[in-house]
């Protein structure tokens, strides 16, 4: 049997790409993230964010965020980043989830009742190799329901939650604690962040 704990590239990219073929296929994928294991599948797939949504028992009203593998990804979908931002995001290497408006090209379903989306460029390999497979920005959302506490581990998701899924990542399933989700931030016009959650 493969150790997938191990942190051998073959496994482990391989897997990433098995992920991203799922995604593409419209499922919904669990997976470690750059912060916490979450729920995700592809950006573009409306009915896929539905089922997201279905499975999280979210309110429509409760936007989800997107993660982008980098800085160029981000700037297809929002063209116009204030100087200040994208400078924080090249030199900033924890997980930093920003409110953008302007965003294009994504399903109206992820818009705030502002017209804004919540987006994080990954820094995590696996993450960052998964969607770069996919060639799209990916939905994601803890894997947990809505109200319940978010799992510190792989061991703390529910089985209603691994039922839900399509696809369930091996890698990093033996970690104790993957991490906390991430602070989320706007900007004003000076591009000074405005924390939301820290």
């Amino acid at each position: 049997m493969p150790n997938w704990e191990s942190m051998d590239d073959n496994l482990w990219i391989n897997e990433a790409i098995d992920a991203a073929r799922a995604l593409a296929r419209g499922e919904i994928v669990l997976y470690p993230t750059d912060t916490i294991w979450g729920l995700g599948c592809d950006a573009r797939n409306e009915q896929s964010i539905t089922k997201l949504y279905q499975i999280k028992n979210r309110p429509a009203s409760q936007p989800m965020i997107v993660l982008v593998e980098s800085i160029e990804m981000l700037k297809q979908f929002v063209p116009r980043i204030h100087p200040r931002v994208e400078t924080l995001l090249t030199m900033h290497f924890q997980p930093l989830t920003i409110v953008y408006p302007g965003v294009t090209g994504l399903p109206q379903i992820l818009y705030s009742e502002k017209k804004t989306i919540a987006i994080r460029v990954v820094q995590d390999a696996f993450c960052q190799t998964m969607i770069r497979e996919l060639g799209a920005p990916i939905v994601s959302t803890s894997a947990n329901t809505s109200g319940e506490p978010w799992p510190k581990g792989f061991g703390e998701i529910s089985s209603e939650i691994l039922t839900a899924a399509d696809y369930v990542v091996r890698h990093r399933r033996d970690e104790k604690h993957t991490g906390e989700p991430s602070v989320i931030a706007t900007y004003n016009s000076k591009g000074m962040l405005q924390f939301l959650r820290e």
